[in-house]
């Protein structure tokens, strides 16, 4: 999956899996902090939340003062946009956080404690994330291409209703895509997804923007 995104971040890339079978993997385009320091996925301060991001944080800047205001005592490893949204989701939590952000951004947060992954895109989904759930497996990406690389679901076939909805609009609105059982966040949308063991997980959705 992460080498079918080669060609959408060629600097750099990098995998993180926890011990529970969640895995996730970042392909980097370095912009704001060039060096390692701002390597994916990356690991909150506290050591709890993992963070696999693509986009920009306009107003980082700005987060990183108001941490120091809030008391947040963080220890600033870079200057890279993600490790201020991993610190953000760390002292604010990952909805509050959202709310804070001004930005183009697909974010994948995964909370070590509660076991429950945490994924939203910007307010008018300019950065997409896809998901869908084949054969009790949940697999996530930017893009399409990715998914199939998954062993459950290689076999994926096209959704004729879709195929509708692109002759009619010249696209494929959220939450839908070109696929059956794939579907595509909707701006303002994030999704939060509790895993138990031998037990489907479970998937809410809720609206942070309107």
């Amino acid at each position: 999956m992460i080498n079918s995104l080669t060609h959408r971040g060629p600097d750099d890339k990098g995998s993180w899996i926890d011990k529970c079978g969640l895995a996730m993997g970042h392909n980097r385009l370095s912009i704001i902090d060039l060096s390692s320091n701002g390597s994916q996925p990356m690991i909150s301060a506290d050591g709890r939340f993992v963070i696999s991001y693509n986009g920009e944080i306009y107003n980082h800047i700005s987060l990183r003062k108001k941490l120091e205001k809030d008391s947040a005592h963080i220890k600033w490893r870079g200057t890279s946009d993600t490790e201020t949204l991993s610190n953000c989701i760390m002292f604010y939590g990952f909805a509050e956080t959202l709310k804070l952000l001004q930005g183009m951004f697909a974010i994948a947060a995964w909370d070590q404690k509660l076991k429950c992954l945490f994924l939203a895109v910007d307010r008018f989904g300019e950065k997409p994330i896809y998901y869908g759930l084949q054969k009790n497996s949940f697999a996530f990406a930017s893009d399409l291409n990715a998914i199939k690389q998954h062993p459950d679901f290689g076999q994926l076939s096209i959704d004729r209703n879709s195929l509708g909805l692109f002759f009619k609009h010249n696209c494929i609105p959220s939450p839908f895509s070109i696929y059956k059982d794939v579907k595509k966040l909707r701006g303002g949308e994030f999704l939060k997804i509790d895993f138990e063991k031998d037990i489907s997980p479970n998937i809410q959705s809720s609206t942070y923007w309107s």
